[in-house]
């Protein structure tokens, strides 16, 4: 293995030595296998190539100071991704398949793990996708259950620094009553356009609006849109947000910090009432907004260059409960042996 700069990792893809592999087939799930390719056949006519039938997680694997491998409530990912299945009619991998593969694959590349304090972390992509194949439009008989590993650092190259964000008008992520509250590769594919507009313009990312009447604030790129004031965490509520693990568990430390929360519609103009706004999730944590710019309107509202109180508070906390560095009292953590 050729030496790694773990301190200077990009959140991309590194090449690591194994993933794990399980088939559905004639209506059940086979054997666990364990792989070192990083490529499977499939067939020309496969349901994920023509009708979208796919989906994936994304958790990560941390090493503590003490030598510790943990994981991260792994178990909500897990079942996001059986509601995922079921929103597009795939089978579901049943709880301890998704935890028996987990283990397997990060047991199979512990040297790839990156050391304690470094920043970086090991990232875990479990993918499901259809692979049986169908001309119809219709649901296929097969499937396959991937997971893959790969150390990564910072989402953002920028790291726990604020951004600025672009609200755009001219696409949407998701419909109402459609798949955005699924994490499929479809939701993804449609944000690729708004996103590219945004960082050519030079923004980190794209603030969306709800579908339907362009007055809510929806997704924040690929994560949740979270908001700070008068002692509140308030995060949008809609039926076509991802339900960001990331953003659960925040909630949870708000309230702890003697916080209030609510998770209720967040109308366009309380964007200028906040006194520190952030995107959420597994990739980044936490990303500070510096300011959101509106580019029909050219309103921009502000935020500060520097990371929030409140917003770093939760970052450090939520960061040392994964490492290891302070207690988890609330049992969100698993040690992999």
């Amino acid at each position: 293995m050729k030496n790694i700069d773990w301190k200077n990792l990009s959140f991309g893809y590194v090449k690591t030595e194994y993933n794990v592999r399980c088939y559905y087939r004639n209506g059940k799930w086979g054997k666990i296998e364990v792989s070192s390719s990083e490529y499977l056949p499939i067939h020309i006519a496969a349901t994920a190539l023509h009708y979208g039938q796919e989906a994936f997680e994304g958790l990560k694997a941390f090493k503590g100071k003490d030598g510790k491998v943990r994981l991260f409530r792994w178990e909500e990912n897990a079942k996001r991704l059986q509601n995922s299945a079921k929103g597009i009619l795939m089978a579901a991998p049943p709880t301890e398949l998704f935890k028996k593969m987990l283990k397997k694959v990060i047991r199979k590349n512990q040297r790839f793990i990156p050391p304690y304090g470094t920043g970086a972390s090991l990232y875990i992509r479990p993918v499901l996708f259809g692979t049986g194949p169908q001309v119809g439009v219709k649901p296929a008989e097969e499937y396959v259950f991937i997971i893959f590993v790969t150390p990564v650092g910072p989402y953002f190259k920028e790291g726990f620094k604020p951004v600025s964000m672009l609200i755009t008008r001219e696409y949407d992520r998701a419909a109402p009553l459609g798949t955005g509250k699924y994490k499929v590769g479809g939701n993804y594919a449609a944000s690729l356009a708004s996103m590219q507009k945004a960082h050519d313009e030079g923004y980190a990312n794209v603030l969306y609006l709800d579908a339907k009447e362009k007055k809510y604030i929806d997704e924040c790129g690929p994560a949740n849109f979270f908001g700070i004031k008068d002692n509140t965490y308030i995060t949008p509520k809609s039926d076509s947000i991802l339900p960001s693990i990331t953003n659960k568990s925040l909630i949870t430390l708000a309230e702890h910090m003697g916080m209030k929360t609510e998770r209720r519609k967040v109308e366009l103009d309380e964007l200028e009432t906040f006194d520190e706004a952030g995107a959420c999730g597994t990739a980044a944590v936490i990303t500070p907004i510096n300011k959101i710019v509106d580019d029909i309107t050219g309103k921009t509202y502000t935020y500060g260059d520097k990371p929030g109180e409140v917003s770093t508070k939760l970052y450090k906390k939520l960061q040392a409960i994964q490492t290891g560095d302070e207690e988890d009292i609330f049992g969100w953590t698993e040690i992999v042996e």
